[in-house]
């Protein structure tokens, strides 16, 4: 059985699953059961195992709820430092994701901060299936939405400006749309923004992998470089989501800090292939 924490960041919700010591990798088909299941039902399960060579003091495997892999994972990532914190073993990390090295740290007001790294803005980075002259102005959309700003947070995102009607749009409904358009061959996250002052937008995601969620942390600094590459605002912003604000600032040496809280549900143990589980607190 796996030792697993059930947590979230601004209501994304997140399995942090203690990989260290398992002798078996968790399946494709545990993190679907997980995902079903009311207890368990998450964004992203958050595999922390021992280092690999890469350097990072731990390895990060982030699973979907659809049984698929991510890249890359904001919420997640804090959700792991506040893990790692209470298990009395530091306040400063750097982690081995799929999307590089991630250093991040847990901060005396109990925030954690998280260097993002840098977006990438080519059109083969982002992926998107044939050259495009310009990634800030994608033409693609379904709907209302159009003109997407396409930014890689080493996982692909496209943003789609719009008014003050945010809310009523039906991103349940052109969200898997866009997603699995032929256009991103990998999928593509897709966020509807707001932006409400030269310091502050409203942000909506639909998660590639996951839906609808209430907080995106990766979405959430693509946001923040599409907005400030449009001149809607400035580099540091914060970012109001359905489950809370993030403060996000894209650094004069191009590094993306992100940072937010994190809270804890409960601790249990589940099968790494048969997903079944128990709770313990």
């Amino acid at each position: 059985m796996i030792p697993f924490e059930k947590m979230n960041g601004l209501g994304n919700e997140i399995i942090v699953a203690d990989m260290r010591e398992a002798k078996t990798d968790i399946t494709p088909e545990a993190a679907i059961a997980l995902s079903k299941k009311r207890d368990t039902a998450f964004d992203q399960i958050m595999a922390v195992h021992k280092p690999t060579k890469s350097g990072g003091d731990y390895h990060i495997v982030i699973w979907n709820s659809d049984g698929s892999k991510a890249q890359a994972c904001g919420n997640g990532t804090r959700c792991v430092v506040e893990w790692l914190y209470n298990q009395n073993l530091g306040d400063d990390f750097k982690l081995d994701t799929a999307a590089g090295i991630v250093r991040a740290k847990r901060r005396e007001n109990g925030l954690v901060s998280v260097d993002m790294g840098i977006p990438h803005l080519e059109w083969q980075e982002i992926p998107v299936s044939h050259a495009i002259d310009d990634t800030n102005h994608a033409s693609i959309g379904r709907g209302p939405l159009h003109d997407a700003s396409l930014v890689s947070m080493g996982n692909p995102h496209a943003i789609f400006f719009v008014g003050d009607d945010i809310e009523n749009i039906a991103l349940d409904k052109f969200g898997p749309e866009l997603e699995h358009d032929p256009f991103f061959p990998e999928r593509c996250n897709i966020s509807i923004a707001h932006v409400t002052s030269p310091t502050s937008l409203t942000l909506r995601t639909w998660e590639r992998g996951a839906g609808l969620t209430r907080a995106c942390g990766t979405a959430s600094c693509a946001a923040t470089v599409a907005a400030s590459r449009r001149a809607l605002t400035k580099r540091h912003v914060t970012v109001t989501l359905p489950g809370g604000k993030l403060d996000i600032l894209w650094d004069k040496d191009n590094h993306i800090i992100m940072t937010g809280p994190t809270e804890f549900e409960f601790s249990g143990e589940f099968d790494p292939v048969s997903g079944e589980y128990q709770r313990i607190s």
